[in-house]
């Protein structure tokens, strides 16, 4: 579906045009959005607007990395919008020009509904042009990273206070698994919004440079956030290695008091156990008590012995 809007000279917004209105002379500069667009639509591309093959390729072919291209006459941006239920980038295109906006999303995308819908006549956008829209849509999509980031943020803080549970490591190797998922969009934006604010081929406004620093704050902010939480996830699953570990030696150290009590016993047991005819201690009357005697004494002696060396603390 496409969705069309241009601004007069004198600033008026008209939307749903038909795409030969665009080229009249009264156009400031005019936004066209390919929704979901049906491959008739996608060609669009190249018959009405001449946009380089590549760009177009790379709209319509698997997921780009955020990056910019510079072509003349426009710039070529590919944003990743974030999908909240399964935390995976969905790629928006945005070819911008002195005088057009034209943004391309095969999936359906918040953020530009959005900015068409509430935040373009709210905004000063009208008279600034191009470039101040593509800062609307590209901070919309970065705040909608927000909500999914927090909502992990309260998961991590559920796990610092609740006791581990027999699926803890499990759950907790999701979380990070999560994390890195939101890791792997967040950084390579924030990359491409240093290339922005860095780079000598984009004309952008010092008053415009200010907007693109305030969404890279947001993307500092959201990374950072990330990062604590991986080092949290990282400790608790470190104390956790150490928690069982600690009770496995406690384990093993309670097994090995028990084996070191029973091997001399069952020394005794074994030379007693013997089938010779000539064993003195088998004839004597006190003979079964006084091997009792003998290992109780034993057993009791290196209980003693072991508590002494601190083994029961």
């Amino acid at each position: 579906m496409l969705h069309t809007l241009l601004v007069t000279n004198d600033l008026q917004i008209i939307k749903d045009v038909p795409l030969e209105r665009l080229d009249h002379t009264d156009v400031k500069w005019f936004w066209v959005d390919f929704d979901c667009p049906t491959p008739e639509e996608g060609h669009l591309l190249t018959t009405h607007f001449n946009f380089h093959p590549l760009a177009i390729e790379d709209c319509f072919h698997l997921l780009q990395r955020p990056k910019v291209d510079y072509y003349e006459g426009y710039n070529f941006f590919v944003l990743h919008n974030l999908n909240p239920d399964t935390l995976t980038p969905e790629e928006v295109d945005l070819f911008v020009g002195y005088n057009f906006l034209v943004t391309i999303h095969l999936l359906p995308s918040r953020a530009i509904e959005i900015v068409r819908e509430r935040k373009l006549e709210m905004d000063t956008t009208l008279a600034k042009g191009p470039i101040h829209l593509y800062y609307l849509i590209m901070d919309k999509i970065v705040d909608e990273y927000f909500p999914s980031i927090e909502k992990i943020e309260d998961l991590v803080d559920q796990f610092e206070i609740l006791k581990p549970g027999p699926n803890f490591i499990e759950d907790l190797y999701e979380l990070r698994s999560r994390l890195l998922a939101l890791r792997h969009i967040v950084i390579p934006m924030r990359e491409l919004l240093y290339r922005i604010l860095n780079s000598e081929r984009l004309e952008i406004a010092r008053e415009d440079r200010l907007y693109f620093r305030d969404i890279d704050d947001h993307l500092l902010k959201q990374s950072e956030v990330i990062e604590s939480n991986r080092e949290v996830t990282a400790d608790l699953r470190d104390s956790f290695v150490s928690l069982n570990s600690n009770r496995m030696n406690t384990i093993m150290k309670t097994l090995t008091i028990v084996a070191s009590i029973f091997i001399p016993l069952t020394f005794i047991v074994g030379v007693y156990g013997m089938n010779f005819d000539y064993m003195p201690e088998l004839t004597w009357h006190w003979g079964y008590f006084g091997v009792w005697a003998v290992m109780l004494g034993i057993a009791f002696g290196m209980l003693i012995g072991f508590k002494m060396k601190g083994w029961f603390k």
